[in-house]
């Protein structure tokens, strides 16, 4: 499996623009493309795959974490140049999105094989847990329920490997241990505290990193 760092608030590749905001690309064996998350500019979106050389004709989902406009700013701009994908938002989510299989998320549901969504936490936002052969990978945008208690959601998908995504204000640092992959990225407040006291398990962010699992 790999995820590749499209959108965040740093790069790590030459060409690449670093904007306020979140987005990576799933990609795995019998599992379609999956985007997390769209950033804040539809342009930025786009230019930066274009760089990393990743086809957004070729996406199959489309999931957004929460409704803010650092997550679902690209959003319009990838389902004009993506005719087929599909969308699962969160149940918050208000806006429409015509001509699309739009699913509606609040509870914990697979969206394809060994991906599955947390459901709606916390009435704002969802994060993804995926099957690994080291174990459940978690993706985030933002944690605004608590990066604890998304872990203690994605672990009903069994042991959790690791965690990627934003962690915001995210200080309860002992909830981390026992994992093997942090990376902290976009709003994380805390990430030189992180890599202090994980300085094993956690990797820089940004655009350009891309994550074997």
């Amino acid at each position: 499996m790999r995820i590749t760092i499209i959108y965040d608030n740093e790069v790590r590749e030459e060409g690449l623009q670093a904007d306020w905001g979140f987005s990576c690309l799933i990609e795995a064996k019998e599992v379609p493309q999956i985007l997390f998350d769209t950033g804040a500019s539809g342009s930025i979106l786009l230019h930066n795959m274009g760089i990393l050389g990743l086809d957004p004709g070729a996406i199959r989902i489309v999931v957004l974490s929460h409704p803010h406009w650092d997550h679902v700013g690209g959003l319009s701009d990838i389902l004009e140049v993506n005719r087929d994908a599909e969308v699962y938002v969160p149940g918050s989510f208000r806006r429409t999105i015509p001509g699309r299989k739009v699913t509606s998320v609040r509870e914990p549901l697979q969206i394809c094989e060994g991906v599955f969504t947390t459901g709606e936490l916390e009435g704002i936002e969802q994060s993804l847990a995926i099957n690994t052969d080291r174990g459940v990978f978690v993706v985030v945008g933002c944690s605004h329920p608590g990066v604890g208690e998304i872990l203690d959601s994605a672990s009903r998908f069994g042991r959790v490997y690791g965690i990627v995504g934003g962690f915001h204000g995210f200080r309860d640092f002992k909830r981390l241990n026992g994992l093997s992959l942090i990376c902290p990225c976009h709003c994380t407040q805390y990430k030189s505290e992180i890599r202090r006291l994980f300085p094993e398990q956690c990797i820089e962010c940004g655009a350009g990193l891309v994550l074997e699992l």
